[in-house]
């Protein structure tokens, strides 16, 4: 299965600390050294659950052409903050995360001097999380020298995601990929919403205005079985700030999602009553909420 629009790359800086045992010995020692490893293996099927119930990352340059959305930068994360995330691993592992769903949006674009911006402030998460061969100095200049060509910058990416879910499944690395995981799907539910929400009012009819956004309003209505996979995998993570609060924020999510009744609505042939913006406001709300808890 192929990945998300908004989160292509990722698992490309996916990596994380590996469960520590408590300091028992003798049997109890094995005993629990069995448990973590079940443990981690269950977080690693956990992890696979949510990247694997995403939609297709072609997607993400149709949508927003169908859209005619604008370009905003005031969707993206600013890279003036990545020093502030650096001397915590959860904070850089959620905010890599986060940039690397923002690369997506800016190649969208074709914004090619702020993508390698991006591209480098990854990098620089990755190597303070101690991440090899992902976000490295050739991969950025192999990106640099493909942007402008999407096709090639695709298989770029698609064969770093390769790499990276090696590098994942041979060292186990798996507690600080899901926040890394969390950080590129709340990022790239931000930017999904954030279009909907910021695109103009006054220029067209209320239903022709839907008609137009239908596309990203459905991609954003799929996410729910992911939402659902997330808040399963968080919380498998250590409970401490901010995993814990945005675990919860995504209970509330579930929940808002669970509303709609989306699946019973288009059983019933009501899929227009669903696939409007005004369906989408708390969401959008919560999600700006996890949103602001990872990148603050």
């Amino acid at each position: 299965m192929k990945l998300t629009p908004f989160v292509f790359l990722l698992v490309t800086a996916a990596s994380v600390a590996l469960l520590q045992s408590c300091g028992s010995s003798g049997s109890d020692k094995e005993k629990n050294s069995d448990e973590f490893e079940e443990a981690d293996e269950n977080l690693k099927n956990q992890i696979e659950e949510v990247v694997y119930s995403i939609p297709n990352p072609s997607e993400i340059p149709y949508i927003l052409q169908q859209t005619g959305a604008d370009y905003n930068e005031s969707l993206l994360s600013p890279i003036s903050k990545a020093e502030d995330y650096m001397s915590r691993s959860d904070k850089a592992a959620l905010n890599l995360g986060v940039y690397a769903a923002d690369v997506g949006y800016l190649t969208s674009y074709e914004k090619t001097q702020e993508a390698i911006d991006y591209m480098n402030t990854c990098r620089k998460l990755a190597d303070n999380l101690n991440i090899i061969g992902t976000f490295d100095a050739s991969l950025v200049d192999r990106f640099e020298a493909n942007i402008s060509n999407k096709d090639s910058l695709a298989q770029l990416l698609n064969s770093t995601v390769k790499q990276t879910e090696s590098y994942l499944k041979n060292n186990n690395r798996n507690k600080l990929a899901a926040q890394v995981v969390t950080g590129s799907f709340i990022e790239g539910l931000y930017i999904s919403t954030g279009l909907v929400k910021s695109y103009p009012k006054d220029l067209l009819p209320d239903d022709t205005r839907n008609l137009v956004l239908t596309p990203i309003i459905r991609t954003i209505l799929d996410q729910k079985k992911a939402v659902s996979e997330l808040k399963k995998m968080l919380g498998s993570v250590e409970q401490t700030e901010p995993v814990s609060s945005i675990a919860t924020d995504l209970e509330q999510l579930e929940q808002a999602y669970g509303a709609l009744n989306i699946e019973q609505q288009i059983r019933d042939n009501r899929a227009d009553l669903v696939l409007t913006d005004k369906n989408l406001v708390e969401i959008t709300n919560i999600v700006e909420r996890i949103r602001n808890r990872i990148t603050e």
